[in-house]
């Protein structure tokens, strides 16, 4: 036996994976059985892999590893001495073409706080193997391409562990004598070891079942500590209505007897698609009206549905190397936006999509961590688990169905599904089925796919003699590493609306832009029409055209696509915000008009209306400026929104008292009716404080759901309230047992306006509650603060300085979870230089700091523009 390991490999600078690469496995893994023997402290694992050459070579077996020693290493049922542990990988040589690997580990689950591999949390044994985490658990070759069949047998304790799970359908069980028992799961589906799952744990169980479109009777359970059983029900209903939607839709039955999900309280990520056996964040399987708002609800229901598509869009069609991620997620985003729109208001869902990519992914396109959709080279491959990669990969999968239409973007997916089921495909196949089944070119959208960067769309109308003729020009900005850019295809929708009453002009149109300029006849009239472009966010690109507050004031009252109506009306603030903020005295009225109007036709859809009045956020503000001003923006949208509050005192009081909600409900409009007071309640409070303060107040005190309760304690934490305390404290004492809740408590009080929220943030960072360990508890605290523009962006740099404080404690405990906080401190080059030095010391700091994990340096380094 040889021991090569590299005692300085945590020394060395990290390697870069590239794209260009990519090779072919040398040995293939068709079968693998797993032995567990579980405890918490110390667990041992015996792994058979029959292995099998890849092609003709003489290279060894290579089996990726990540802080494991090998105990065991059997080569057809016999020792051998000549294998070889480099850089935590184990090499096996190998003469012939077929063999049986066999080798045993001893991993410490307790001890695992990066929680990949196999953990500890709660007193539940689980696994998060996604995307290298297997690697912890056994020697394997650990890549998306090697597909294997499981057989996994688990022996535990039977008072600590009574329930033994794992993916695929169980086999056989049994008691082993000594207070243990045993488990056998088999998965008849070849799959990449980061979808295997594992957990023990003492659960209880919402059963129920799905008849499959095919015949099949599927048993569903849904895990949980069994106090937590009542609160699983609205992720039951989920799944089913995602079983069903998804045959419906897309043709795809489920293809095992049984579904398992499993909510764990500690976990890096929302939820993991295991085959058979999803793990599930707490957070988005554990809902009820009174500890989860109607966003929780929505986001169980969105999460559930996620998950359970993956079991087609990423289990049996999986991703061949990691730079293809966005063939599972950004396709799977897409699914799961879509049946959260059939599901509810597909406006409302529209705009909340729409928001989030404008908040999270437009800044990651337009700074220093910028990457394609596929990108060309990693470090951390968890650093790419990215907006970028889901929501634009999304968007851009909204683009191919816009120009199919769902009938041939349908005849695209079955020619996928049936063309690689059971394979690693990449994102250029599944472009390919798209067109090869539709039998429209889409080949031009591979540039989606390989440049970076948001495309500006410069649109201008022109009307005379000649017609309507729009002029369109699209500028694909540098970013690191592509300066230089190609003309994307982009689908726009657009429509011609009368300026004098707002009637529509013809029927809309989707336009294709894919040169750098274009010109087009929209229609014969003369007169000056106004344009509504880029309906339903037709593609993911910022338009910059110039529309006057009359027709933006037309186009929120009468433009029949909901979505536009909103960016008219958001339009209309943008503007006048950026006027403010350059010391100019706006003309107020046609927002003031716009708003009442809005207002008025509340009842329609209370929350469209909620989202069409809410003030654009200190965030997307930031982004329509060449230098941020923090202070510029906070004090320019608290004086619109007093002047919104105080002009309009009436008409915001009667539209709050005609969305009294009524008995707590589900459906659309008592949804949309809490939605409306909450934001109503901002209003309140900046026209008058004690006025507001009385309102929220009583909103608060006589909640009986969660929504209402926290959109008033948002309110009253916000101001200087004298209920302020009251409210935190009423809170606090209320729901101290339960976490979920108490998150929230922590992030209502980092997401303040109020001057103190550093200071705050800084206490409760010493709370006893408060810890590092959990990763929701992190985000929510930590995670919060760094979206708080005005208290994280101070002058002082107090705010830089606390997350690079917690960054650096973050680190040896999670490193994913570390990364996740640097990119807010990378965004230094759109800020004042003051501010930016202070930013980049922090990064300075953290790149200098003695053992920080490739997570954290790759996420510095690059911000850094190191």
């Amino acid at each position: 036996m040889t021991d090569a390991m590299n005692a300085n490999a945590n020394t060395h600078a990290p390697a870069v994976i590239q794209r260009h690469d990519y090779r072919a496995p040398d040995w293939l893994v068709p079968d693998i059985a797993l032995d567990f023997d579980l405890d918490s402290e110390e667990t041992t694992v015996i792994a058979r892999l029959h292995v099998r050459r890849n092609g003709a070579h003489d290279r060894p077996l290579v089996l990726d590893g990540d802080g494991l020693a090998p105990l065991v290493v059997q080569v057809d049922g016999q020792p051998i001495n000549d294998w070889q542990l480099v850089d935590q990988q184990l090499i096996v040589p190998l003469s012939g073409n077929d063999h049986v690997i066999t080798t045993e580990v001893a991993i410490q689950p307790d001890q695992n706080t990066q929680l990949m591999g196999l953990y500890a949390s709660g007193g539940l044994l689980c696994t998060q193997c996604e995307a290298e985490g297997f690697r912890r658990i056994t020697f394997f070759p650990d890549r998306p391409d090697v597909l294997s069949r499981y057989k996994v047998q688990m022996r535990a304790d039977k008072a600590a562990y009574p329930i033994l799970l794992a993916n695929g359908d169980p086999i056989a069980s049994g008691d082993s004598g000594d207070g243990r028992h045993w488990a056998e799961w088999h998965d008849p589906h070849p799959k990449p070891c980061y979808l295997f799952a594992l957990v023990a744990g003492d659960l209880a169980a919402n059963a129920d079942h799905f008849t499959t479109s095919e015949g099949r009777e599927v048993a569903l359970n849904i895990w949980v500590k069994p106090d937590d059983v009542p609160r699983t029900h609205h992720a039951m209903t989920a799944l089913k209505a995602s079983m069903k939607w998804d045959e419906t839709v897309y043709g795809r039955a489920y293809d095992l007897d049984v579904f398992n999900i499993v909510a764990v309280d500690d976990f890096n990520f929302g939820a993991m698609e295991n085959k058979g056996l999803n793990v599930f964040n707490a957070r988005y399987i554990l809902a009820d009206a009174e500890s989860a708002t109607d966003l929780d609800f929505d986001n169980v229901e969105g999460v559930v549905a996620h998950e359970y598509f993956h079991n087609w869009s990423g289990n049996r069609v999986t991703c061949r190397d990691w730079f293809q991620l966005s063939l599972k997620e950004g396709f799977t985003v897409f699914r799961d936006q879509c049946f959260s729109a059939d599901q509810g208001s597909p406006a409302v869902k529209r705009i909340d999509d729409v928001r989030n990519l404008r908040a999270a992914q437009f800044p990651e396109d337009g700074g220093p961590l910028a990457h394609p959709i596929r990108p060309d080279s990693y470090i951390e491959i968890s650093n790419f688990y990215t907006a970028t990669i889901y929501n634009k990969g999304a968007e851009v999968i909204r683009m191919m169905h816009s120009l199919l239409g769902p009938d041939r973007f349908r005849q695209g997916t079955d020619l996928y599904f049936a063309r690689h089921d059971g394979e690693a495909a990449t994102c250029d196949q599944f472009v390919a089925a798209l067109s090869d089944g539709s039998g429209v070119d889409l080949t031009a959208f591979h540039l989606w796919y390989e440049q970076a960067g948001t495309p500006k769309v410069v649109a201008r109308l022109e009307h005379g003699a000649d017609g309507v003729i729009l002029h369109l020009q699209q500028i694909v900005p540098p970013t690191p590493s592509q300066p230089n850019k190609l003309p994307m295809p982009i689908p726009l929708r657009v429509k011609l609306f009368e300026q004098a009453d707002g009637r529509a002009i013809g029927d809309e149109q989707l336009i294709l832009l894919d040169t750098a300029q274009q010109s087009l006849k929209l229609a014969d009239k003369a007169d000056a029409p106004i344009l509504s472009i880029n309906r339903h966010f037709s593609a993911p690109v910022i338009i910059d055209m110039d529309r006057s507050a009359a027709a933006l004031v037309t186009l929120a009252a009468h433009d029949d696509d909901p979505f536009s109506r909103y960016e008219a009306l958001q339009q209309l603030m943008v503007d006048i915000l950026l006027a403010d903020m350059r010391g100019e005295q706006p003309d107020i009225a046609p927002i003031i008009t716009a708003v009442q109007r809005t207002l008025e036709h509340a009842a329609a859809d209370h929350a469209f209306a909620a989202e069409a009045v809410l003030l654009p956020s200190e965030a997307f503000l930031g982004d329509q400026l060449v230098r941020v001003d923090p202070v510029a923006i906070r004090q320019a949208r608290d004086r619109l929104r007093t002047q919104l509050g105080q002009q309009l005192l009436p008409l915001w009081t009667k539209a709050y008292e005609d969305a009294a909600p009524g008995p707590f409900s589900l459906d659309r409009v008592a949804k949309g009716k809490r939605r409306l007071r909450n934001v109503i309640l901002g209003y309140l409070m900046a026209a008058d404080e004690a006025m507001g303060a009385k309102t929220a107040w009583a909103q608060f005190a006589q909640a009986d759901n969660m929504t209402a309760r926290q959109g008033a304690l948002t309110a009253l934490v916000n101001s200087n309230a004298e209920q302020r305390m009251a409210a935190l404290n009423d809170f606090y004492g209320r729901y101290r047992a339960d976490n979920l809740v108490i998150d929230k408590w922590f992030t209502a009080q980092a997401a303040s306006t109020r001057e103190d929220t550093i200071a705050q943030v800084r206490r409760l960072a010493t709370h006893a509650d408060f810890t590092l360990h959990n990763p929701n508890r992190a985000r929510a605290l930590i995670g919060a603060f760094a979206a708080n523009q005005y208290a994280f962006h101070d002058a002082s740099g107090d705010g830089y300085a606390f997350i690079g404080d917690m960054i650096l404690a973050t680190d040896p405990i999670n490193p994913q979870v570390a990364a996740r906080l640097v990119p807010p401190l990378g965004r230094w080059r759109r800020f004042d230089d003051a501010r930016a030095r202070l930013m980049k010391a922090q990064l300075e700091r953290i790149l200098a700091h003695p053992g920080m994990s490739k997570d954290v340096l790759e996420q510095a380094s690059k911000s850094l523009g190191a």
